[in-house]
């Protein structure tokens, strides 16, 4: 049997091709509104719990869904703000970490040709 990880598809870099940066980021916001407590407008265990099947992600188990917690807190509350949730997504994606690389390399090329 298939875990869910190995039926993982990477769609940040196509939303990110079709939506461009500004799209993209307010797609995640969308998506961390969905995902989170709206009474302590962070992502908890709780609501990541309840929420999952959004995500496609309701066959995984409660140590999946801590471990996932635990990889985007970087605070150490035990929740995920937003930023922690979008820099998490980021990371997950390991694709459009490569683009972004290429983006800051390419902007600060051009900036330094500016500068001399």
């Amino acid at each position: 049997m298939a875990s869910p990880q190995s039926n993982f598809q990477d769609l940040l870099p196509t939303m990110a091709d079709k939506l461009g940066g500004d799209g993209l980021i307010g797609e995640l916001c969308n998506g961390f509104n969905l995902l989170m407590d709206p009474t302590k407008g962070v992502i908890t265990f709780e609501s990541l719990k309840r929420n999952s099947a959004l995500l496609g992600l309701q066959d995984l188990g409660d140590d999946d869904l801590r471990s996932m917690l635990q990889e985007g807190d970087f605070d150490g509350d035990g929740a995920l703000n937003q930023m922690e949730f979008c820099v998490l997504m980021f990371r997950l994606s390991p694709e459009l970490m490569e683009e972004s690389r290429l983006w800051l390399d390419d902007a600060l090329q051009h900036e330094f040709k500016h500068c001399f």
